[in-house]
């Protein structure tokens, strides 16, 4: 399949199959870091920050199977090594053995604003190449990490 069964200019969907592929990879590492603090959170948040944590990392889950099947609506492969998230990724793993609850939150909050930063870029690149499909999966993608950039902000009092 390419690009042109689905009424899209070939030549226009590189530049978002890259973003996307750029996009798959930090979600992955940021749904491991997910994963390292969901089952790493101990104290008094535990409770909050363990349940929080599994909504977040079943979310990312989700996004990141549907970034993939994107890539392959467009005719094109998504990553799917390890080294190629790692190489790629500009969010970086961390540690979550022994981390502070606020830490995993803060640190959160971080891959989350690279994220959406990540996904504004490609909400750019796909209004020029006329993709509304890309469009509106990003969309929403972003508009669940608004939110809960938020709440986790206020998790740790800097909202």
């Amino acid at each position: 399949m390419n690009a042109k069964e689905i009424s899209l200019k070939e030549g226009k969907v590189k530049p978002v199959v890259d973003h996307l592929n750029d996009l798959l990879a930090n979600y992955h590492i940021h749904y491991q870091k997910l994963r390292g603090c969901h089952w790493n959170v101990k104290g008094k948040s535990f409770f909050t920050l363990h349940i929080k944590f599994e909504e977040l990392y079943t979310e990312a889950l989700v996004t990141i199977d549907e970034l993939a099947e994107r890539i392959l609506t467009l005719g094109k492969a998504p990553y799917s090594t390890f080294d190629d998230y790692i190489k790629t990724s500009s969010i970086k793993e961390i540690d979550t053995i022994g981390l502070k609850d606020t830490t995993m939150v803060k640190a959160l909050i971080d891959d989350m604003a690279k994220l959406i930063e990540m996904e504004r870029e490609l909400l750019e690149v796909t209004a020029n190449s006329g993709d509304d499909g890309t469009n509106d999966m990003v969309n929403r993608f972003m508009q669940f990490k608004e939110k809960n950039t938020w709440m986790l902000r206020s998790f740790v009092d800097e909202d």
